[in-house]
């Protein structure tokens, strides 16, 4: 069987981030994800919004680098959960659990975005490390070997 999602769309809010009873970091935050159709009424696109659970490191990255109106990417597997509410009534709501969450737009792209730049482009869970910054252009020099006998 595979549960395998990937969402790219911009946060509604600033993550939540909540500790469990042994001290596990939980983020919560929600994702507005436009559809790739117009509507043949309107002309608009619609949008979905969908709701993310980041868990330990996963969510510590998020709620200190991912603001609200930053870009997303989230790698995870759909949930679907079910529950009571106080009237009594058999509920259920769909969330995605992150495996993953990766810049959507660059620093320049979002002024008002929070400091990461120094830490490249994405973030890795797994490994528990970060991208390795782009070199600067200072640090690129020119080749001064003559390649005109290359086949090519």
């Amino acid at each position: 069987m595979l549960n395998h999602i990937v969402l790219m769309g911009r946060l509604t809010r600033d993550p939540e981030l909540r500790r469990t009873g042994t001290g596990t970091a939980v983020a919560s935050f929600t994702l507005a994800v436009d559809h790739d159709y117009q509507s043949k009424d309107s002309g608009e696109r619609g949008v979905d919004f969908i709701d993310i659970v980041a868990w330990r490191s996963t969510a510590e990255f998020v709620s200190k680098y991912f603001s609200k109106g930053r870009m997303a990417v989230v790698s995870g597997r759909l949930q679907i959960r079910s529950w009571t509410d106080k009237e009594g009534n058999k509920r259920r709501t769909a969330e995605v659990v992150a495996d993953n969450v990766y810049f959507g737009d660059s620093k320049r792209d979002n002024a008002s975005g929070g400091s990461y730049s120094e830490y490249g482009s994405s973030y890795a869970p797994a490994g528990n490390s970060f991208a390795a910054p782009a070199p600067a252009a200072s640090e690129f020099s020119a080749l001064e070997e003559d390649d005109s006998d290359l086949p090519f």
